[in-house]
């Protein structure tokens, strides 16, 4: 089903995220690689899943083919699909691909640089962006391709894309976020953030545009990953708050720790957004009592 429908309907979506292995998921009637077992895990509590790109720049199953194995599992998938790997030929044909093997949601990407990744050798391509990537798919769902070209059948696909609440200065992501709609996008995922002031005064100035939000939250899971996301991410920060409540637990109890955060943060953010985003990185089984509970709260 289209994220899009939901949010008309005036359903809180609820999605996750999962990274595709890197090898071959030719099961030859063996069990479903671990990406696939974690997302069914949670398919009861989540609308979609969205399905990592390579994401970083690693080497992975691609996202098309990952998707269509959660599609066959059952979870409703979001094919991401980032212009660092494709050109504009190759994008526009994974986009048909994806509507042929009844994906219905997109999410648009430009994609991490090629520096971090496993291939730092390889050539990036970049022939487009994420705002001409949506104005491109649009342009497929009214049934033309980018040279305007007649397509045999027009696509049927939700376009979403991706907003960071906490870059600075706020009014040039605003502004990127502007041109995506216009160019096509439906509803946006947020970047990870972590604090509701920052936060509440990003959606104020988003709701001129009229599409649905959902909060990114992102599972810090030690005191050592938040410093690398402050040390190496641009545009996220994990509080200083955060880093001292996961110092303050032993190792053990970390994961306890991360879904008291997680309830307490998603509990601040739900009443602003339209759903949330969790990006669990491999803490999915935190995500059933979290949903729960805002559920029971009538926060969702």
């Amino acid at each position: 089903m289209k994220l899009t429908e939901l949010f008309r309907k005036g359903v809180f979506v609820f999605t996750g995220e999962v990274g595709p292995v890197k090898g071959c998921c030719r099961t030859n009637g063996g069990p479903p690689p671990d990406f696939v077992r974690e997302a069914v895990a949670i398919k009861d509590y989540v609308h979609a899943v969205n399905v990592a790109d390579n994401q970083s720049a690693l080497m992975r199953l691609g996202s098309l083919a990952a998707s269509v194995l959660l599609k066959q599992a059952g979870v409703e998938p979001i094919f991401q699909l980032t212009c660092r790997d494709r050109n504009r030929i190759a994008l526009q044909s994974d986009l048909m691909s994806a509507c042929t093997l009844g994906i219905d949601n997109v999410l648009c990407l430009t994609g991490d640089h090629i520096r971090l990744g496993d291939h730092t050798s390889a050539k990036p391509v970049f022939d487009v962006d994420s705002v001409q990537l949506l104005k491109i798919a649009r342009g497929l769902n009214e049934g033309r391709d980018m040279m305007g070209n007649p397509l045999t059948q027009p696509t049927d696909l939700a376009l979403g894309a991706v907003v960071n609440p906490g870059f600075e200065p706020l009014d040039l992501q605003l502004l990127k976020m502007e041109k995506k709609v216009e160019q096509g996008a439906q509803f946006f995922q947020t970047q990870a953030v972590f604090d509701p002031v920052i936060f509440e005064s990003f959606i104020k100035k988003a709701e001129r545009f009229g599409v649905p939000v959902m909060y990114g939250l992102l599972i810090v899971k030690s005191p050592e990953m938040a410093r690398y996301i402050n040390e190496n991410i641009s545009g996220i920060t994990v509080p200083r708050w955060l880093t001292r409540e996961l110092e303050a637990v032993p190792p053990e109890g970390r994961k306890e720790k991360a879904l008291e955060i997680t309830l307490r943060l998603t509990k601040e953010m739900a009443p602003m957004v339209q759903g949330i985003h969790f990006m669990p990185l491999g803490w999915s089984d935190l995500i059933p009592p979290v949903v729960t509970e805002l559920r029971k709260a009538g926060l969702a």
